[in-house]
């Protein structure tokens, strides 16, 4: 198979949809060789936040010299950035390789792998055979029947802030959603959390006991914003200065969970020094994530899409950009609980600005349109995602800055339309 071939290959077992359970990677991995078994792990879940935690942990890793591999998911603007080694997305021609090397055992077996298990197989194919040190590994629904969770004990599992999405397979309570994603925490891994709620934390010590896993939790108490600007902002952990490109109050709250990371890594043997975890954590890059990509007028992207993810740009909307007018471009995904996202994000908004996602799940624009008029702002609909961000430009004016926010389907679309990829 050619690269396209290989895309149609994965991408032709989306209707499958998600799956959970194990038995199909399982014995995927099994037909493989269990690549798996040959490489070592920071496994890291969460509502949100996982991502850019993810994001500042390889970052180090490879600035201390180790050979770090990045898995994540969704993509922005192509396939390929979902496997990463030292910051570097898969060659199209090794990916296409793998998926050839890949299908007849996918093919042979009675109940086919879902796109999600394939490409997981793929990633963890990769990364043995290019002998990576590491892999940083992004859970992608859940955790304990997530098709990541087939590997061994991690040397870290890491829990980010969890909120109340994918209910429908997770559960309808925090405390439910937060026993399914502390199903990564093995016997023989440390475990690390971010600091939330008592009766989440409750439910990760009592998982963590029950599988012999020390659980380190970050301590934002000792968390101490010092300056900021656009361009960044810098801060204390534990009474130690460290500097983050990203943005944002959930960011320092992320770096946090990252750095308590790094010291468990430390005790476990990994060569972590001061100077590696200060430049990684600020050379850290994680894209449409309340990411500024124009200054004239200013224009943020950020692909959140649901009400925890809201409420964070909301909070930056308001902080950055007190005395602007926010013209807000969004999209979203039908199946999301977008009544509640736009409820918290009306606070900060002064016009919308409506496109619809590229996703076979968007709610058309014009739909979306009709239920934000209820707020009593402007409302523009656009045809497609780079008239959207014209028209937001426009409203803006010089006075004023627009946000593209709703889902990650339309973020590099965006990001697209001034030249980022």
């Amino acid at each position: 198979m050619n690269y396209q071939e290989a895309l149609n290959y994965i991408n032709g077992t989306r209707w499958m949809g998600s799956k959970p359970g194990l038995s199909r990677t399982e014995e995927l991995l099994e037909r493989l060789g269990r690549p798996q078994d040959k490489l070592k792990f920071v496994h890291i879940a969460g509502t949100n936040g996982k991502g850019s935690c993810a994001a500042m942990l390889a970052s180090i890793l490879r600035c201390a010299g180790y050979r770090t591999g990045l898995y994540t998911s969704p993509y922005l603007f192509r396939f390929n950035e979902r496997m990463q080694l030292n910051g570097r997305p898969i060659e199209d021609e090794t990916l296409a390789e793998i998926v050839t090397e890949i299908r007849p055992h996918a093919d042979a077996m009675a109940d086919h792998p879902t796109e999600f298990e394939l490409m997981t197989a793929a990633a963890l194919l990769w990364y043995a055979r290019v002998g990576a040190d590491v892999v940083v590994l992004e859970v992608g629904l859940g955790g304990r029947l997530d098709a990541t969770n087939v590997i061994g004990a991690p040397e870290a599992a890491v829990i980010m802030n969890i909120g109340l999405d994918h209910t429908e397979i997770l559960g309808d309570t925090l405390e439910q959603i937060a026993a399914e994603k502390a199903g990564i925490f093995k016997p023989g891994c440390d475990a690390v959390a971010y600091q939330q709620g008592e009766s989440v934390l409750a439910v990760l010590e009592r998982k963590a006991r029950e599988t012999g896993c020390a659980l380190h939790v970050a301590d934002f108490s000792r968390l101490q914003p010092e300056f900021e600007s656009l361009e960044g902002q810098s801060f204390l952990y534990k009474d130690e200065p460290y500097a983050l490109a990203l943005l944002g109050d959930h960011q320092l709250r992320n770096a946090a969970v990252a750095l308590e990371t790094v010291e468990v890594l430390r005790r476990r043997g990994w060569r972590l020094p001061r100077e590696a975890v200060e430049h990684g954590l600020y050379a850290a890059s994680w894209p449409a994530r309340f990411e500024l990509v124009s200054q004239e007028p200013p224009f943020i992207v950020d692909g959140g899409h649901n009400p925890q993810c809201a409420e964070s740009v909301r909070a930056n909307l308001l902080r950055y950009f007190p005395d602007k007018r926010r013209v807000l471009l969004v999209g979203v995904l039908a199946d999301k609980d977008y009544p509640a996202l736009f409820e918290i994000l009306n606070e900060a908004a002064d016009a919308w600005v409506c496109v619809t996602p590229e996703s076979e799940r968007a709610l058309p624009a014009e739909e979306l349109a009709a239920y934000l008029r209820r707020f009593g702002k402007p409302v523009a609909v656009c045809a497609s995602i780079p008239e959207g961000v014209e028209t937001a430009r426009e409203q803006a004016g010089e006075d004023g800055m627009a946000c593209a926010v709703g889902s990650l389907y339309m973020a590099g679309a965006v990001r697209a339309c001034f030249g980022l990829t």
